[in-house]
């Protein structure tokens, strides 16, 4: 479990090893660093790093909050709205609420992303359940059926299933 540093003054500071760490180490990992309730809802902020090719989230979009992709190093590929975007590290992307969605790391790239959604709501057990989801110790209707209590709203997107279905046939012809 994540645990802020006590601060008098409000100020939230999770050090790297306070911060919990969710994921398959070898493919995907997700530090959980400052929820909603740890910064008065002001925001949330989690690390998502990704191996070479893989994905990180579905297409979806979040009604109260915009969300911020900073590249911390890597490749990847963000779907905003109809178009898929190449971000390379330094890049930063910012999503407004309702807009649809979603990032997975460039076959032949890792990616590591600093995601920032504000205002924040309390989403660590949103990345706690899609951990169990990936394990196979929940069924994927867990994640539905709690769009509204996380604000993530799963969207259908052509242009996105096309982009990651060309990159899975790029990683396979590279075999």
């Amino acid at each position: 479990m994540t645990t802020p540093l006590p601060s008098a003054d409000g100020a939230v500071v999770v050090r790297a090893g306070a911060a919990e760490t969710l994921g398959h180490r070898a493919f995907v990992t997700i530090g959980l660093l400052a929820d909603g309730s740890d910064t008065e809802g002001a925001l949330s902020v989690v690390r998502v790093t990704l191996a070479e090719g893989v994905d990180g989230a579905k297409p979806h979009h979040h009604a109260q909050s915009a969300e911020l992709f900073y590249m911390l190093s890597g490749r990847a590929e963000v779907l905003v709205g109809d178009r898929v975007l190449d971000a390379g590290e330094g890049d930063l992307v910012v999503v407004p609420r309702h807009l649809p969605h979603a990032f997975g790391a460039l076959p032949g790239h890792p990616a590591d992303l600093l995601i920032v959604l504000a205002p924040g709501i309390d989403r660590f057990d949103y990345f706690r359940t899609l951990e169990q989801v990936a394990l196979g110790k929940v069924p994927d209707k867990e994640l539905t059926a709690a769009q509204e209590r996380f604000d993530t709203w799963f969207r259908q997107s052509p242009v996105w299933d096309h982009a990651r279905a060309r990159e899975s046939e790029t990683r396979n012809d590279a075999r």
